[in-house]
């Protein structure tokens, strides 16, 4: 079934352009991530559309948990959390995508494969129709027998249930082999920056990275994901690079919409986005859902200066205002975090983090990349 999933995943052939298959997005080369700068990437049947947000590592979601709302528990990592008891904080977590749409792997395979701006397939009939022709077509029929192919739901939903299989099964999805791993496991030592960045990192008073990106094996002794699996809104700024961000009535709200649907009246979560896994985010050239950031430099100048120098992070109108917080309506402002570190200056302060540190603090990032070899 894996083996079947992983030729699905390299077709390009399934998409109409015919260029563009999972792994033209999603390259194996580049931590299953983006393998361009590009904030967004381009789909379609000439590959001219854009797509609408930065495409996510499909690296290390073997143990997502399925979207809820409910108590907060960074150590949950298979079932839903329960609704949160009265006088209890309710977060939204798990899911996959930017907003948590979808749940399962075989769920989130069938967006791509379908959407205009990325694989553009059509419809699940068109998709099934070539499908039947592809050179692995026998597969199918010695995986679930002839009858597979009489109807196209059937045929697709096995499709993508063997990629998921694929994701599932390969350990370069999830190899667990980066310096850090090694570092936990007594067969590495840190850099003097390394260690800095490591401290830092884990400073709940300076950089607090640590408070999302957890970086302790779980309490079953599983290797931590760099990820409490929940929602925040950072306040990023617009991309100006973004097609739908020249109407200025356009806003990506994350769990509110436009992409989910379910959730548009919860405006307590209005431009909240995924904390995604911070392994092998060295490699990366393309950060937040809007792809605004291209450096790991400049992320953790945004950290940094959000607050303290929001004249660096943000545009400015004719008047020479700052437009804080300009990618949200007004109206959503108020789910920014403004209260855990590094958030928690006010303008003009010292920011929690300096420009040596922030060197530091990248310097541990790279422990995060998998393939390290100890000497």
């Amino acid at each position: 079934m894996a083996q079947l999933g992983r030729r699905i995943f390299f077709d390009r052939t399934l998409s109409s352009s015919r260029a563009l298959s999972c792994a033209d997005c999603h390259s194996p080369q580049h931590a299953f991530g983006p393998p361009t700068g590009l904030a967004v990437m381009n789909g379609g049947p000439t590959l001219a559309r854009q797509g609408m947000r930065a495409v996510p590592s499909l690296m290390y979601l073997e143990r997502q948990p399925s979207f809820s709302i409910g108590p907060d528990d960074p150590e949950a990592e298979s079932a839903p959390a329960p609704v949160a008891a009265s006088g209890v904080k309710a977060v939204p977590q798990g899911g996959l995508f930017w907003d948590g749409r979808a749940n399962t792997l075989q769920d989130q395979a069938l967006e791509p494969l379908l959407d205009p701006s990325e694989m553009d397939g059509g419809s699940v009939a068109v998709v099934a129709a070539k499908l039947r022709r592809a050179a692995y077509a026998p597969a199918f029929a010695q995986l679930f027998g002839p009858a597979v192919f009489d109807r196209a739901p059937m045929l697709v939903s096995e499709a993508l249930f063997a990629v998921a299989r694929y994701e599932f099964e390969d350990s370069a999805f999830h190899p667990y082999t980066s310096k850090y791993d090694a570092w936990l496991e007594g067969r590495a030592r840190f850099t003097p920056a390394e260690l800095r960045g490591y401290r830092l990192f884990n400073d709940p008073k300076r950089a607090n990275c640590a408070g999302c990106h957890l970086d302790r094996p779980s309490a079953a002794g599983a290797p931590p994901l760099f990820t409490d699996h929940q929602y925040e809104a950072l306040g990023v700024p617009r991309n100006a690079a973004l097609i739908a961000n020249r109407n200025p009535a356009y806003a990506d709200l994350g769990i509110c919409g436009p992409k989910r649907t379910d959730l548009r009246t919860q405006t307590q979560y209005c431009g909240m986005f995924a904390t995604p896994t911070l392994r092998n985010v060295a490699t990366r050239h393309v950060f937040f859902h809007n792809g605004v950031y291209h450096t790991l430099a400049a992320v953790l100048d945004f950290y940094a200066e959000r607050d303290t120098a929001p004249q660096r992070i943000y545009p400015h109108d004719a008047r020479g205002r700052t437009l804080a917080f300009d990618d949200l309506p007004a109206r959503d402002r108020g789910n920014i975090d403004h209260v855990d570190p590094p958030f928690d200056r006010r303008r003009g302060e010292a920011p929690a983090i300096t420009a040596a540190e922030e060197r530091d603090i990248i310097a541990f990032l790279g422990t995060l990349t998998d393939g390290y070899r100890a000497r």
